[in-house]
């Protein structure tokens, strides 16, 4: 079964990257950080998203995030789907924090009930067959929009890259890297949209 253990995000500043995170979400192993200096600017084409299990849930981890040095996007709030908001990490990394609730049903906790990382591409439909090639099976498809793939410690999903954009409140314009790496059982390739996945090296 193809997983993803883990992504890494290329960062300027580890040291400063490895305190955010830590203050901000603790996710452990799940994510790890590498140095780089590689060019990078607006949108990267990819967005984190913690699920969660409720709207106070939410809002406490977006208030440590805040807290620790992240940007507010857009702002948390209730929708058709639930209930968040999106922020920006000080490396430039865009993070959903998302509930399908739109009540709470106890007290706020830090608990992320799931990861999923968001690729923006340019053929939905392109991609899924590369990644059907590779092993990937989707769990869940909607034509030339969205794939969504089962794939352990972090789901993974494939999305079309304006739309994504849109979702997460920024232009959709950018280039350079992308500056993450997915590590997966499955590496290591580079995709149609140019993401790098390598086997985990811990």
């Amino acid at each position: 079964m193809a997983t993803i253990d883990s992504v890494t995000l290329q960062v300027a500043d580890p040291a400063t990257a490895e305190k955010f995170y830590a203050d901000a979400f603790d996710l452990g192993p799940l994510l790890q950080l590498s140095p780089s200096e590689a060019p990078t600017s607006g949108f990267r084409g990819f967005t984190m998203s913690l699920v969660v299990a409720q709207p106070s849930t939410a809002d406490a981890l977006i208030s440590d995030a805040r807290t620790a040095g992240a940007t507010i996007i857009k702002p948390a709030a209730a929708s058709l789907w639930g209930y968040g908001g999106v922020l920006q990490a000080p490396d430039g990394t865009l993070w959903t924090i998302a509930s399908s609730a739109k009540k709470d049903t106890g007290p706020a906790t830090r608990q992320v009930d799931s990861v999923v990382l968001q690729l923006g591409v340019s053929d939905v439909r392109a991609s899924r067959e590369f990644y059907a090639e590779r092993g990937f099976t989707a769990s869940k498809s909607f034509g030339r929009r969205y794939a969504e793939y089962d794939t352990g410690p972090i789901t993974f999903t494939l999305n079309k890259r304006a739309a994504l954009a849109k979702s997460a409140g920024v232009a959709v314009d950018g280039d350079g890297s992308h500056r993450l790496v997915v590590n997966s059982s499955l590496g290591p390739f580079t995709d149609p949209d140019g993401f790098s996945w390598q086997r985990p090296t811990r």
